[in-house]
């Protein structure tokens, strides 16, 4: 017999309930049907006519950047400052509206800078329905019960970023904690328009109690973090905020039901944040129908939706980036208001699969994320093309054989620490101001951080890959400086790199002169074709030891190096013919730069 048998009545229980709505199918339109609104909207209220939020971007400047430092960068370049997103590096930076391109293509060209993109709309992953039948067939196929028998989610935080949360219907009111508004930026997380409730109790209503519905993960806690508008619409910042938020305050899972996840490089980053933290991030892989060219990402699990019949469902999105399925039609859930109803979506399908994941951390404390990910992909039905294939991923997630696989692993003990080394600056290099600081560093399992020590001491970390600094050298005296890089991998195990000595000479008379530089082939107005040698070259009155460059073509950035000379190999084969731009960017250590640019045909 099983140790919880009566975990295995759930389904009985609710049978009363389901069978009273059975009989009249009118009378389960209007309870159950996802009310069309909650997909289509009224539009995303922030948006202008070009599509994005207008007077906003996102940007992540190096590691190690003061936020004086990020201010004096993009004030300079006409905004009016920037402000952090918790503890991670992104920042929201605020500006005239109609300025928001140049101001990207001038702070995308800055060393200082790894990314800057506009802030874009994303929309809930849910799909209409009209359901005439009722079940929650879901747990069947997952094989739920078994899996509750093991764990039910306790000690395990999911954050529920979503449009908030009803957090007085009955079912889900005792499961709640303090969460936040990252739209509002206030403490007000009530539902905006049903949706998140939804997604709540898919995840973690209270379950085994006679009423209602099974969720997921029954004794987890739910941390509502809105991240939408009125309208239901989400922004990449509010997911970077929300995500933020709740890394640093303790969640283990996070959830998030919208379009758009695994292609945004903002959301993406602030996502590693999270996993660095020792959380996982599932997100729905979205409802376009079609299969969607977007490439695959170690910073969440994208999940596609699956019927009962263990096929692709008509409405999900799947490709190279989808990492597991689940099911997500006809999914039996909470109502805004306190009653029940069904939806469909992958809105529904990533809920199963981070309940599925709040039950594995349960079953088992002891796992890290990067273990209890790996047992979740191992486990699965594989369905579709043997191994990862673009609609299923690693499979149909099955809850009963991935919670006893957590609950009986011994998490492994990895005694192997990581590697690290500075690739610049050089040694004995001449440097001052801001020093962009690269490190390469690698593992047998990930590399979570990446520390910065100057002279010993933390200055700064690195939760995202390529690990890049910006190091203020006005804060230590003139003379000999060291530097070392320590990474970090999961199970806490440090490799710190050769120290590198660098002298910092930053004179009393500041440097205003910038670099000189020239693209020096291919010519200006040269025909190319098949594989071209592009270089560059730079000089400075401080010398070259403490020059950048890059180089870019039609305004992409595809190289970089140090010191006075740039090389980069440019097949231009497959490309239309036309003319093109390739410009070359020098920048000294006190941070003046110069550009030089051609024309080139192809």
């Amino acid at each position: 017999m099983a140790k919880n048998t009566h975990h295995r009545q759930l389904a009985r229980r609710h049978r009363p309930l389901l069978d009273r709505f059975a009989g009249g199918a009118v009378a389960i339109a209007a309870l159950l049907a996802c009310d069309a609104s909650l997909a289509q909207g009224l539009g995303p209220t922030l948006v202008n006519a070009e599509g994005h939020v207008p007077g906003r971007l996102i940007v992540l400047p190096r590691a190690g950047m003061s936020d004086d430092a990020v201010d004096k960068i993009v004030k300079g370049e006409g905004a009016r400052g920037a402000r952090r997103l918790g503890r991670s590096e992104l920042r929201i930076v605020d500006l005239p509206e109609g300025k928001e391109r140049a101001m990207l293509e001038r702070l995308a060209r800055h060393p200082h800078v790894e990314f800057a993109e506009l802030d874009v709309p994303l929309a809930q992953a849910l799909t209409p329905n009209d359901p005439y039948f009722g079940s929650q067939w879901h747990h069947g196929k997952i094989r739920s019960s078994s899996a509750w028998d093991i764990a039910q989610g306790a000690g395990v935080t999911i954050a529920v970023l979503d449009t908030g949360v009803d957090g007085s219907h009955p079912e889900l009111s005792s499961r709640m904690v303090a969460g936040w508004n990252a739209y509002a930026n206030n403490s007000d997380t009530s539902d905006a328009d049903g949706h998140g409730t939804a997604v709540a109790g898919t995840l973690a209503a209270v379950t085994n109690n006679g009423a209602g519905v099974a969720s997921m993960a029954g004794q987890a806690k739910i941390m509502p973090v809105r991240i939408s508008d009125p309208s239901g619409w989400a922004y990449a910042s509010t997911v970077a905020a929300a995500l933020t938020y709740a890394a640093d305050h303790g969640a283990k899972v996070a959830n998030i039901s919208f379009d758009g996840m695994a292609n945004n490089t903002t959301v993406q980053t602030a996502a590693q944040y999270f996993k660095s933290k020792g959380g996982l991030v599932v997100v729905a892989a979205g409802n376009s129908g079609k299969s969607e060219s977007i490439v695959a990402t170690s910073t969440m699990i994208p999940v596609s939706a699956t019927n009962s019949s263990d096929q692709l469902t008509s409405f999900t999105s799947y490709g190279p980036y989808v990492a597991m399925s689940a099911p997500g039609e006809n999914i039996w859930t909470t109502k805004k208001g306190g009653s029940y109803w069904y939806c469909w979506g992958t809105s529904f399908a990533s809920p199963v699969t981070a309940g599925v994941v709040a039950l594995m951390m349960s079953a088992n404390s002891s796992l890290t994320a990067a273990e209890v990910e790996k047992l979740l992909y191992g486990t699965a039905a594989d369905l579709g093309a043997a191994g990862r294939d673009t609609q299923f991923g690693y499979g149909r997630v099955d809850a009963a054989a991935a919670v006893a696989a957590a609950a009986n692993a011994v998490s492994a003990v990895d005694g192997s620490a990581p590697s690290a080394s500075i690739a610049s600056p050089y040694a004995s290099s001449t440097v001052g101001g801001l020093v962009p600081v690269d490190v390469s560093a690698s593992d047998n399992v990930g590399v979570v951080r990446v520390d910065l020590l100057v002279n010993g001491a933390k200055v700064a970390s690195d939760s995202t890959s390529p690990f890049a600094f910006s190091w203020d050298s006005t804060k230590v005296a003139n003379g000999m400086v060291s530097l070392q890089a320590v990474a970090v991998d999961a199970a806490g195990n440090a490799g710190t790199s050769a120290a590198v000595s660098v002298n910092v000479a930053n004179n009393a008379v500041a440097d205003t002169t910038p670099p000189a530089v020239a693209v020096t082939s291919p010519g200006n107005g040269a025909t190319v074709s098949g594989t071209v040698t592009v270089k560059a070259s730079a000089s400075d009155n401080s010398g070259t030891a403490g020059l950048t460059q890059q180089l870019y073509i039609n305004g992409a950035r595809v190289a970089s190096a140090t010191g006075g000379s740039l090389s980069y190999k440019w097949n231009v084969r497959k490309l239309s013919r036309g003319t093109y731009t390739i410009e070359a960017l020098a920048t000294d250590a006190a941070g003046n730069a110069s550009r030089h640019s051609i024309s080139v045909k192809r």
